[in-house]
């Protein structure tokens, strides 16, 4: 059984520098900057949990008379906003519950101090909005760094072993007696 992975997704959006870049000039939740930051943490979230979790990522729906409370699948993350007049908090709190009931572990990325009273305790553990964004930020970093290695030429000399390349560079040397032409003195004749 998998590990449950729950992301509180404004609280993490609002917790610092890390996606501020992302929601500036946005005045609420359903402006179009909020939605590129959400879409953003949805892909974090993905490439945080990979195989090691099921993520859910829970925004906060309680003031919008239209919010069901329904979940839906993206990149692998239950993405889910909350009924109206129910906050994120509660869905989380439940979700955490009910996960670890079941007896699986719990990781909570929050920094509301009263979710995190909630939830802690028994297979439940937390980690900080901020940790959150700081676990990213280096992923981000690592992945720069590949991508900016240089690329090794794939060459046949390249996937060869270290024995049969040796033994191919005597052979274009005229090292190896094995494979070295005989000279012609003449007396062959």
């Amino acid at each position: 059984m998998k590990r449950a992975l729950i992301v509180d997704g404004y609280n993490v959006l609002r917790s610092g520098a890390y996606y501020a870049h992302l929601l500036e000039g946005a005045p609420d939740h359903t402006h179009d900057p909020f939605n590129l930051a959400r879409q953003t943490l949805v892909s974090d979230v993905a490439t945080f949990a990979g195989s090691d979790y099921e993520a859910t990522l829970v925004f906060d729906g309680a003031g919008n008379p239209s919010s069901t409370g329904a979940s839906r699948g993206v990149a692998g993350v239950e993405v889910i906003f909350s009924p109206a007049g129910v906050s994120a908090d509660t869905v989380i709190e439940a979700r955490a519950r009910e996960a670890a009931e079941q007896g699986r572990e719990v990781l909570v990325i929050t920094s509301d101090a009263a979710t995190q009273w909630t939830v802690l305790g028994r297979r439940v553990t937390r980690m900080s909005a901020a940790g959150f964004c700081e676990e990213m930020h280096g992923i981000h970093q690592e992945v720069l760094e590949v991508a900016e290695r240089p690329k090794p030429k794939n060459t046949l000399g390249g996937r060869l072993d270290g024995v049969t390349r040796e033994a191919l560079e005597r052979m274009a040397r005229g090292t190896d007696a094995a494979v070295r032409p005989k000279q012609d003195n003449g007396e062959n004749r």
